[in-house]
């Protein structure tokens, strides 16, 4: 699927770029993803006045770690499909779905099923109780 969900395991909740980094080191990381985009989405590809950054994350279960792998720039229609916990808590999912099922060219059902994955795979994350942070994809921001 083009657009996915990214289910955050509870553990790692408010734990990001944010929370960690100066407000000029994250400026510096968010802009640098803004320009890569070229003023588009980096998912849907339409082009938009304001993008979001979002931190693009992946999880090793034997090592319990959870690293970073990207910061890409998104428009708001597909960052509230990546985080639809949230988005289904502030009662904008019917939003979400119709972009998820536009961008995928799915249907509904499709949606259903690549939710249940999403929930299944947020379920087996959920069991490592504290992962380990790896942020080496920032030394490319780091002058040598």
């Amino acid at each position: 699927m083009k657009l996915d969900f990214e289910l955050v395991p509870d553990s790692c909740w408010y734990s990001n770029l944010r929370s960690i980094l100066s407000r000029a080191q994250w400026d510096f990381i968010r802009k640098d993803a803004y320009a890569r985009a070229e003023g588009k989405c980096m998912i849907c590809g339409r082009k938009v006045a304001r993008l979001e950054a979002h931190e693009r994350w992946t999880y090793n279960m034997e090592t319990e770690t959870q690293i970073l792998t990207d910061v890409i720039a998104v428009c708001h229609l597909c960052h509230s499909v990546i985080h639809i916990g949230r988005t289904q808590l502030v009662g904008d999912e019917d939003r979400a779905i119709k972009h998820f099922c536009f961008v995928n060219k799915c249907t509904y059902a499709d949606y259903i099923k690549a939710l249940a994955r999403a929930n299944e795979l947020h379920r087996k994350r959920n069991e490592v109780s504290e992962w380990k942070l790896d942020l080496t994809y920032l030394k490319r921001y780091i002058e040598e």
